[in-house]
């Protein structure tokens, strides 16, 4: 049995994106002679830079899985960061009493009507791809250049800042020593791969980026499919949102969720997800976003300026290019199963 275990995992895709990360981490643990994975408590909580790097990293893994939904159904959403920003602005005007002064400093209408603008906002998004038949990189372009604009006219262009101890623990807060943020990840990645696994939605969601028209002549819904998950990727940017938010205390739409678009598409890229649709796997994506964020965590331990951070992704993108590219062929990354 365990021998099964073992070779699945060696066979599956999330071997590559996994043992990429591992390596990371024994570089790091190298280099900072052993330093870097020692974890220490306090006061009942666990701290080190390992835990930083799932914490820093949760925002990351929440948009990589909803992106990871949408590129196996053959797009792409590059409005995510706005959708973000717009979360986080309805979240603090509700706390603050600024929007629907009724619910003034109830932070659980502050989340539901957070989610809630998300689903909304995905749900747009799908409409014009799977109904008006937009381009996905165009329909997204809307979004992404007016959910600023609609953010700033939530805040009236300012950054709201909230004093809430029940809004600061979705990002600060700790149940049995771990950072609340790994079990919102936790959750929202059950869900979806009981979902995936468990009903034919993961079979219908590939097959649908693999060949929309055979699809659709073997009675799948595609346009349903696209819809629904650009709404589950509205929801899992608003959730990146509500942690980016509790974080700083506030809502600044300017610079919240600002160009993490294009490190969740890496996320899903560096975990062999192809984005040209079809097969994809939820847990090689998790392996990607935190294989992007433990590189941060990497380079500002070594004292390397941040900028270097932009040349390292540039090289990632251009590895992963090569690898993807049918002329090369390096065929590194098994795709026998359609969903993991």
């Amino acid at each position: 049995m365990t021998m099964k275990l073992i070779k699945k995992y060696r066979d599956g895709r999330i071997f590559w994106p996994s043992m990429v990360f591992f390596a990371i981490l024994v570089f790091n643990t190298l280099i900072s002679g052993g330093e870097f994975l020692s974890i220490t408590i306090m006061d009942g909580h666990f701290y080190g830079r390992l835990i930083d790097i799932f914490r820093n990293g949760s925002k990351l893994m929440l948009l990589a899985m909803g992106m990871t939904f949408v590129i196996a159904s053959g797009g792409i959403d590059i409005s995510v960061g706005s959708v973000m920003a717009i979360a986080g602005a309805i979240a603090c005007s509700v706390i603050r009493g600024n929007l629907f002064p009724a619910l003034q400093g109830s932070v659980f209408f502050a989340l539901v009507l957070a989610l809630a603008a998300g689903a909304l906002c995905g749900a747009w998004n799908g409409f014009l791809v799977s109904r008006v038949k937009i381009q996905p990189m165009v329909a997204t372009l809307i979004l992404m250049v007016a959910g600023r604009g609609i953010a700033q006219l939530i805040t009236n262009g300012k950054i709201i800042t909230v004093n809430s101890q029940a809004y600061y623990f979705i990002n600060g807060g700790y149940i049995l020593g771990l950072p609340f943020p790994l079990y919102l990840v936790m959750a929202l990645f059950a869900g979806a791969l009981v979902f995936t696994k468990k009903t034919a939605f993961g079979l219908f969601l590939a097959s649908s980026g693999i060949n929309e028209k055979s699809s659709r002549l073997a009675g799948i819904e595609v346009e349903n499919i696209k819809l629904l998950v650009y709404v589950f990727c509205g929801l899992a940017a608003a959730g990146a949102g509500l942690i980016e938010s509790s974080g700083i205390k506030g809502a600044d739409c300017n610079n919240a969720g600002l160009m993490i678009e294009l490190d969740a598409i890496l996320s899903v890229a560096i975990g062999g997800n192809l984005l040209t649709g079809g097969r994809f796997s939820l847990g090689a994506s998790l392996f990607g976003a935190l294989i992007i964020q433990s590189i941060t965590t990497t380079i500002y331990a070594m004292g390397v300026p941040p900028e270097v951070i932009q040349l390292v992704k540039a090289l990632l993108v251009i590895t992963i290019s090569l690898i993807q590219s049918e002329k090369i062929g390096l065929k590194l990354i098994p795709a026998k199963e359609a969903v993991s």
